[in-house]
């Protein structure tokens, strides 16, 4: 009895490790690329219980046993990056000039959460040059604006506001100016998209990007075409920018998927949470099932400050602060371990981007 249970354990876990490394886009493959914190320690768990459990033979339990030591190895291959135990991919910044920094808070507000004043109160505190909202419908842009002050020296006076009520709203506030800005639907013709040029106190100029793709999900899209279709295009429109760029927002993938870190090798941006943690943003009130969903890359005209998941404010996510300092001069960021794309990663790219008849022409590229 526990042998046979043990076998069907380490099929069922064989099966939910295996099947992402595919390139079927059903939200029922996909979704398995969330959890592979919690699959490594069922794969951990499993393998003690072969080792441990009941009266079985050596000759059975090794064979199980390896297959879990296996499964754990490459679960944790995929996870061990977005730990202190991995060297950083972005460099800590050192002796920057405070006037080419920037300071940007991304949350995901929930349509259906009205605690406000919890979200106003991190802005308060934690003063962000740019604060980005998702999800953010009328009602919350009429709580937000108060961010505005009451002149172009008091408040967030530069804005894009978005305001949905399909849970797809999107609202920018920003201290800095905001140059050749635009809201663009890329992919779905309900999914906006924000794109501007960012300039610095110091008057340098930095491409922003913010970003919500839809999730591949039973209630939303049945694939991931749209969502993988939108990274792989503003990835392939950054990839030869010459500026310093940004890229934020809820990207509904997890940091360590197949497609964000397609995303990563198509667009050359690093990921500041390499080497310094996940910072799980989702889901904020289930301890046992959070991963990080809310994310900034950028160029490595970049140096990192700080990175820190805030506290919750009623939303199913929790706020991601993220400070940079532009450094172009250093570029000391170690890309040993970074992503690079290779021929079947742009073969795959482009049949994403041809799957939604869309191309990273269609991205605006401000300041070009």
């Amino acid at each position: 009895m526990t042998l046979s249970l043990l076998g069907v354990l380490t099929l069922l876990m064989t099966l939910f490790t295996l099947l992402p490394l595919t390139r079927l886009r059903h939200w029922s493959i996909r979704v398995m690329d969330f959890p592979r914190l919690q699959l490594a320690v069922l794969w951990a768990t499993l393998l003690l219980a072969d080792l441990c459990v009941g009266d079985i033979a050596w000759s059975l339990r090794i064979p199980l046993a390896l297959v879990a030591l296996a499964g754990l190895v490459y679960q944790a291959h995929w996870i061990v990056p977005y730990t202190r135990l991995f060297p950083h991919e972005s460099e800590v910044a050192a002796h920057s000039d405070p006037q080419r920094h920037v300071r940007l808070l991304t949350a995901n507000v929930l349509t259906t959460n009205h605690e406000s004043d919890k979200l106003l109160a991190i802005v308060k505190r934690e003063q962000p040059d740019v604060v980005v909202t998702l999800e953010s419908d009328a009602w919350w842009q009429q709580r937000l604006d108060v961010l505005e002050g009451d002149g172009p020296d008091e408040g967030y006076c530069y804005t894009l506001k978005c305001p949905l009520d399909n849970l797809y709203g999107m609202h920018v506030y920003s201290r800095l100016p905001l140059h050749d800005a635009s809201i663009d639907y890329l992919v779905e013709e309900d999914v906006p998209s924000m794109h501007a040029q960012l300039e610095l106190k110091s008057g340098d100029r930095v491409r922003v990007h913010f970003l919500h793709p839809a999730p591949p999900s039973p209630t939303e899209n049945e694939e991931s075409s749209e969502r993988d279709a939108e990274l792989v295009i503003v990835a392939r429109s950054v990839a030869d920018s010459h500026q310093p760029v940004i890229v934020t927002g809820d990207l509904n993938d997890v940091a360590w998927s197949r497609t964000t870190r397609l995303f990563r090798k198509l667009s050359g941006l690093l990921d500041p949470r390499v080497g310094r943690g996940m910072f799980n943003t989702f889901h904020a009130s289930l301890p046992l099932l959070r991963w990080p969903l809310d994310h900034l890359f950028h160029s490595r005209h970049f140096s990192v400050v700080r990175v820190a998941r805030m506290e919750a404010f009623g939303s199913d996510h929790f706020p991601l602060l993220t400070e940079l300092a532009l450094t172009p001069a250093q570029d000391t960021s170690d890309t040993t371990f970074a992503p690079k794309a290779d021929a079947d990663d742009h073969e795959e790219a482009t049949e994403t981007a041809r799957s939604e008849d869309v191309s990273h022409h269609d991205v605006p590229t401000p300041g070009r």
